[in-house]
């Protein structure tokens, strides 16, 4: 195929090869396809196939690189960092590449997402949307190309992502036991059959890998080429109104994972059903119910609105229990404020007496 991976590593499970994993299989494609899609989120419990996935998908793409982001990781070893001294005393810039660069034309694989600082999603998800990394330093900027697959998973036991940063993933794939009896018995005998001799078993699925190689390739080429009719833009909008989502992000994400399928199938066009096929992974952690507060506080924006419920529910209790007239008096003032981060309502300045001074004498000449 494309012979990227080091041949001292371990050759990953075959993609074409996964079993039971459909949904989280056009997912990771798409995303191959089109990576401005914004990286694809995966939610599940463990032994459910989420990182294989990962590592098997990296091996279809042209560099054939996969980066994996330590929970441990610093901001600095995410996006690299600037040689100030270097710039002062030459003038020229020094950049060391963090994991960003490293995974350019490949796939950053993040276990556990959920528990990473915000900051260094923040950076990811902006990385991913763009394809662009950009380091500032004390006046110093540098950027460089860092168009890579992002695929984060966590498992909503052990906690969630901040609404603000899940509205960020282009795709979301929710996966579950199996429960199927044939179904799992073929994971476990593929399972079985690559452990005992994985070169033979690449073997037996090196014409899909190619085919596969070979689609994405061409659906990359042919993605400019394809355009929105007034009736997928319909669609794609009523499908959004429908699942009450925040902003036009989901817009945006399901015309490009539509688009994304038709030039993998190779269509004339993006056609009502590619959107259909598409539109569970784009709103399945957008979807609100309508009358639902939204999700982040702010429908079009991506600013952190911590503590928000904590307001709300101080607030409440204030006014329900005002008796005193100070009391009555915050209350009020509160209500004025509306839900106006950081406001302050007005406090009376009281006037305090001073004493007399005596004046100084002049002094005589």
């Amino acid at each position: 195929m494309n012979g990227a991976l080091p041949s001292s590593l371990p050759k990953p499970f075959p993609f074409s090869a996964l079993i039971g994993q459909a949904a989280l299989q056009q997912a990771l494609l798409l995303a191959a396809i089109d990576p401005g899609i914004g990286g694809v989120l995966v939610t599940g419990p463990r032994g459910t196939a989420k990182s294989t996935a990962a590592r098997a998908l990296a091996e279809l793409l042209p560099e054939g690189r996969f980066v994996t982001l330590p929970l441990g990781a610093s901001e600095e070893r995410l996006i690299g960092t600037l040689d100030l001294d270097e710039v002062l005393r030459g003038g020229a810039v020094k950049f060391s590449p963090g994991l960003l660069a490293a995974a350019h034309r490949g796939v950053l694989y993040v276990d556990e997402i959920n528990l990473l600082p915000d900051a260094l999603v923040d950076a990811l998800l902006d990385a991913a949307a763009s394809g662009v990394n950009v380091i500032e330093r004390d006046g110093v900027s540098h950027s460089h190309e860092a168009r890579f697959v992002l695929v984060g998973t966590m498992n909503p036991e052990e906690g969630e992502l901040r609404p603000q940063l899940i509205d960020r993933f282009g795709l979301m794939v929710e996966l579950e036991n199996c429960f199927d009896a044939e179904v799992r018995q073929g994971i476990v005998k593929a399972r079985l059959a690559f452990d005992m001799d994985a070169e033979a078993f690449r073997v037996a699925y090196a014409s899909k890998q190619q085919g596969l190689v070979e689609r994405i390739r061409a659906a990359r080429a042919l993605l400019p080429m394809l355009t929105f009719s007034d009736d997928v833009h319909a669609r794609v909008s009523a499908h959004c109104i429908e699942a009450a989502v925040d902003g036009v992000r989901a817009d945006l994400v399901m015309l490009r994972a539509a688009r994304a399928l038709a030039a993998f199938e190779g269509a004339d066009a993006v056609t009502r059903e590619h959107v259909e096929r598409v539109a569970q992974a784009v709103l399945l952690h957008r979807r609100r119910e309508h009358g639902e507060a939204p999700r982040s506080g702010m429908a079009h924006d991506d600013t952190p609105a911590h503590g928000d419920d904590r307001r709300n529910g101080a607030d409440a209790s204030s006014s329900a229990g005002a008796s005193s007239p100070q009391e009555r008096t915050q209350s009020t003032s509160t209500d004025a404020g509306g839900d106006r981060w950081g406001y302050l309502p007005p406090e009376p300045a009281g006037m305090a007496s001073v004493k007399g001074v005596i004046p100084l004498t002049p002094k005589k000449r």
